[in-house]
């Protein structure tokens, strides 16, 4: 029977290369002078262990590499980018007191009167003897409840219609120079109550632009707290404040209020000039970083912040634990009402923002904005304008003093500040390390390694072919001559070539 084999079938019968051949043919460093064909063992053993030390060096360093890698570190870009024009942040204010004690109706003290501190449980005026008599009297007034019939209370329309209105307190509003109006603030409601935010943007407002820097170039507001307004403080409670003024947050309209949290206070009396700088943050994913990826799962929001995050947690918190919502949380749950607002949702609240830090763990956006502010004070009125302010509002200088107060925000220049987070170490730098320490110590490459595991597998291939054959040898022996055999190919390619 005629066989016929190709030249690459025939180069199987081929034993590899020997060890010094290959040894000298190699690329890499040092192993001629350990595979050579001189007989001193000597020069051969110092050559093997000086390669064998260089080899585990080698090996240290790759380990060393390595494991800086897996730690995936990261560093910080700073960087500083002018702009022909940026856009104006969201500015949101709070007067500092919720209610407005003219507002106060006898309905509203007959629910919420105990929330107040103004009454006790048996609707009765507590601490009558710290009441001045002018509050006193108006108070004992709205205090009688002799057949009275209560009617319906909604915390929501109390906190609308008793809050400090924007109308009343702003007295003077320029935006680059130029007049703006009540109407170009929105009405929010926080922790504090009704509040206001100017360019809030959203429903088909862009927000505004500025195209400067510096005093001038920004918002500046002059408003009359209302200290006369404020409800008598008789008790330390959730819903009243010691403090008079108002209370600022200045954020992105991408991100909500979260004022009771992130805001600054503003005292009346005195002029408060806000240098801004917007700093842009980008954050990396996991595993370099630690920011959030994933879109968030809100009902309430649609961007992800951590004040949305905070918020939603606490809404949800509350609805699971009072059945019930506080007035400045979105959704569609029932409003807590007076006696809820006392006994569970501020006690729950608090408890959930001071100790429980476990539910609501909101991680950082992969991108963020924020503004850094710098703030300086002077006082107002001046003595040489405390008259004329006074006539030209109609009111005493004594209540100038006591509940004027000016707020000034600018951006300090046109451009805002980067931070940017960089992968300090990735995959290209490893490779670059690890050639590069081969080349240092045994002088190989990604094709020495190529070299080797071709030298092994021709070596593997020849090694098992032999065997092979020389089972199928001893089979064809044993077998009778006058019984045809089927021969696969590869029994044919080893055969022919151990014959020959």
């Amino acid at each position: 029977m005629d066989l016929k084999v190709d030249s690459e079938d025939m180069d199987l019968r081929q034993p590899p290369p020997s060890l010094e051949v290959f040894a000298h043919s190699s690329t890499l460093h040092g192993l001629a002078h350990i595979f050579s064909y001189e007989r001193l063992c000597v020069k051969r053993c110092a050559w093997l262990l000086f390669f064998l030390s260089s080899l585990a060096v080698l090996l240290c360093v790759c380990v060393d590499r390595v494991h800086l890698y897996l730690e995936y570190p990261h560093v910080t870009k700073l960087d500083e980018v002018a702009a022909p024009s940026m856009a104006f942040p969201a500015v949101t204010f709070c007067n500092l007191n919720s209610f407005r004690f003219s507002r106060v109706t006898r309905n509203d003290l007959y629910h919420a009167g105990e929330l107040l501190a103004l009454l006790n449980q048996r609707y009765e005026i507590r601490d009558v003897h710290l009441v001045e008599e002018s509050v006193l009297e108006s108070l004992r007034l709205k205090a009688d409840f002799h057949n009275f019939k209560p009617r319906p209370f909604n915390m929501r329309e109390f906190y609308d219609r008793t809050g400090h209105d924007i109308g009343d307190m702003l007295l003077s509003c320029h935006f680059k120079g130029l007049e703006c109006r009540a109407e170009d603030f929105k009405v929010v409601f926080t922790r504090y109550g009704k509040c206001y935010t100017f360019n809030a943007g959203g429903e088909g407002r862009p927000p505004f632009i500025t195209s400067k820097g510096g005093m001038g170039n920004g918002l500046e507001l002059m408003l009359d707290i209302q200290q006369d307004e404020y409800l008598p403080v008789w008790g330390d409670t959730e819903e009243t404040s010691f403090e008079a003024g108002v209370k600022v947050q200045i954020h992105s309209q991408e991100e909500p209020a979260f004022i009771d949290q992130l805001g600054f206070g503003v005292a009346p009396g005195f002029q408060t000039f806000v240098s801004c700088q917007e700093q842009r943050l980008i954050y990396l994913p996991p595993p370099w970083g630690d920011c959030k990826v994933a879109p968030m799962d809100s009902d309430f929001f649609d961007s992800y912040s951590i004040t949305a995050c905070r918020i939603d947690c606490e809404t949800r918190y509350l609805v699971d634990n009072c059945n019930c919502r506080m007035v400045h949380m979105p959704g569609d749950a029932p409003y807590c009402t007076p006696e809820l607002y006392k006994e569970c949702a501020d006690p729950a609240l608090d408890f959930l923002v001071e100790r429980d830090n476990d539910f609501c763990v909101c991680e950082t956006p992969c991108n963020m904005t924020r503004y850094s502010k710098e703030l300086s004070f002077v006082r107002i009125p001046s003595k040489a304008s405390a008259k004329y302010l006074a006539k030209k509002y109609n009111k005493s200088e004594q209540y100038i003093a006591d509940n004027l107060l000016v707020l000034d925000i600018f951006f300090e220049a046109l451009n805002y500040e980067t931070i940017e987070q960089k992968k300090a170490y990735e995959v290209a730098g490893l490779l670059g390390d690890i050639g590069g320490q081969m080349g240092l110590f045994i002088g190989a490459s990604i094709l020495t390694i190529l070299e080797l595991f071709d030298y092994i597998y021709e070596v593997l291939k020849y090694k098992l072919c032999r065997c092979r054959g020389k089972k199928n040898n001893k089979h064809h022996n044993n077998n009778n001559n006058d019984h045809g055999t089927v021969l696969s190919m590869d029994d044919v390619k080893c055969h022919v070539a151990n014959f020959h």
